[in-house]
């Protein structure tokens, strides 16, 4: 895939960025439809795993991406391990029904972690080798937001669930995973039904934030 063009600095790229960070919504009324061929999907994420940076380089993240069918059987495994996992009742009340809304969209990536990048790094840098795990998670959670943004921008709605680790050996027999990937969040991704269940209340910013020098 070629990469689109750098665009020149200007305060509407900002602008278009900063409206996207904000209009992404975890949503969960989806369909099985997309809104973009499924070659543009795979564009997306292949864009996102290329550009999304990684500590030294590493590039540890994969993703598998699944569609359709694939994306129902990922949703049907996922409630044939939970049901024999949880209590009945839990399982009964909370997660069958959520799982059977998941099944509904069209599509998951899964996100893992490849640990094999980061033991060179871990060789050559004795003296931080237990922070490198611990950065390939940040650039995983980055990985995740990327695409969750793309695609929302593309007229996607998206969640995203983590039913790691009860899922993820079954994942990895499945869809032939290689077992030193570590199976780390799953996004679902649909035509969005309706739209976000509650209304998004935030704590006061400048409690989060301090600037000095200014």
């Amino acid at each position: 895939m070629s990469p689109p063009p750098s665009p020149s600095p200007s305060s509407s790229n900002t602008t278009a960025f900063l409206d996207a960070m904000k209009a992404r919504r975890s949503l969960y009324s989806l369909s099985c439809e997309s809104p973009i061929p499924d070659a543009r999907i795979e564009e997306i994420v292949q864009h996102a795993v290329l550009h999304v940076p990684s500590p030294f380089n590493s590039q540890s993240a994969r993703c598998v991406v699944l569609l359709k069918g694939e994306h129902q059987k990922l949703w049907d495994v996922a409630g044939e391990v939970v049901e024999t996992t949880v209590p009945e009742e839990l399982f009964r009340s909370l997660y069958a029904p959520r799982i059977k809304g998941f099944r509904e969209g069209y599509g998951t990536v899964l996100f893992f972690e490849d640990p094999a990048p980061l033991k060179g790094l871990e060789a050559k840098w004795p003296m931080i080798a237990d922070k490198f795990p611990q950065w390939s998670e940040h650039s995983n959670g980055m990985l995740q937001y990327a695409i969750w943004t793309s695609l929302s921008l593309s007229g996607h709605g998206c969640n995203l669930q983590h039913y790691n680790p009860m899922i993820t050996a079954r994942v990895q027999a499945e869809w032939d995973i290689p077992l030193e990937w570590s199976l780390k969040a799953q996004l679902v991704f649909g035509t969005p039904t309706a739209g976000p269940k509650v209304e998004k209340t935030f704590q006061a910013v400048g409690e989060r934030v301090k600037v000095y020098g200014k």
